[in-house]
């Protein structure tokens, strides 16, 4: 098992998947569909690019726990990584959004699922800050370093500061805020199209964050453990090369025997054509590329990173029918009756 990687996943089958009119202000990455197309020609190659991400990923092992959604008025509930988050011990966390038609992509029926099938020990819903009008998109907003504790965040009036710092001590995570623009002065709106962090290697547009003392800093905090940084260009950042996201997959011995990698970094394959073959020979060190083509879902402004929500929990074991039964006769034939025979309250 990896601190860094998850095994499972979620992702939602957004069926009417359009992108976001509410978002397209501040998110810089967004484009608008092609003059003459129909929502429902959009929507329906959206569906065939998240099911190629989901083939993909579970060809590899990866457990993946697909949600639909035929609501028109969630356009960007494919991107579950914004409204929650998961992690190791039983922990979970729910996020407030700043699109007023994104919040109500929180799903009861996803955090039932993770308590059926998964160990969670607490819930901790930050969602009544939107009330306040303050903001963090989850793993959007934040870029988790699960092995040296470390949320890193680029400012926005989607990443809130002191929300991070709540989070963090809620979560035990070291954070490490910093401003970051593009070449022409936007802010970048979400901290994971510019930064990947994986086990053994992290893609970090670090020119992106133009103050030079916070730069070295966040360079440092990423190498203490040994980490190699791959530095993103700012149009590696603008192809999607950032957001990427590592997972863990089971390997047998004869798999192993071929190929001892028990790491995969999913992307798109827009993202993994804008990279050097000195980037890709650095990443495939200590992980597989896997990538899949979603030209469709990227007119919204996020890839896959965006589009998966990782599972970093652990599993609960099948109930042993045969031992509850005996367990339920064994606590009914000890239990006081009355003398018909009933139960005793």
């Amino acid at each position: 098992m990896s601190a860094q990687a998850p095994t499972s996943v979620i992702l939602v089958r957004a069926e009417r998947f359009l992108p976001n009119p509410a978002t397209a202000a501040d998110n810089a990455f967004q484009t608008s569909m092609a003059d003459g197309e129909s929502p429902q020609e959009v929507s329906a190659r959206a569906l065939a690019e998240m099911d190629a991400v989901a083939e993909a990923l579970r060809a590899q092992g990866i457990g993946v726990h697909v949600f639909s959604d035929a609501d028109h008025t969630r356009p960007d509930s494919v991107f579950p990584n914004n409204w929650i988050s998961t992690h190791a011990g039983g922990s979970v966390a729910v996020f407030p959004m700043y699109a007023s038609n994104r919040r109500h992509e929180r799903r009861a029926d996803v955090l039932e699922m993770l308590k059926s099938t998964f160990r969670v020990q607490t819930i901790v819903d930050y969602s009544g800050l939107e009330a306040d009008g303050i903001f963090l998109e989850g793993t959007g907003a934040m870029v988790l370093d699960n092995v040296s504790r470390v949320a890193y965040m680029a400012r926005s009036h989607r990443a809130d500061s002191h929300v991070l710092e709540r989070f963090c001590t809620d979560f035990n995570y070291e954070p490490m805020a910093f401003d970051a623009v593009d070449s022409t002065g936007v802010p970048v709106y979400h901290t994971n199209v510019m930064a990947c962090i994986g086990t053994d290697v992290a893609l970090f547009a670090l020119d992106m964050i133009p103050d030079p003392i916070r730069r070295e800093q966040v360079r440092e905090r990423l190498t203490v453990n040994g980490r190699t940084v791959i530095e993103l260009t700012e149009t590696q950042v603008r192809e999607f090369a950032g957001n990427a996201v590592e997972l863990h997959r089971p390997r047998t011995e004869e798999q192993r025997a071929v190929d001892p990698r028990h790491l995969v970094l999913a992307m798109s394959a827009r993202a993994r054509r804008s990279l050097t073959p000195e980037q890709v020979e650095l990443i495939e060190r200590s992980a597989e590329i896997v990538s899949v083509d979603i030209p469709t879902i990227e007119l919204a402004g996020g890839s896959v990173r965006c589009m998966i929500a990782g599972v970093h929990l652990d599993h609960r074991r099948p109930i042993d029918a045969s031992r509850l039964s005996d367990a339920v006769r064994a606590i009914n034939e000890d239990a006081p009756r009355t003398n018909d025979g009933r139960f005793v309250s």
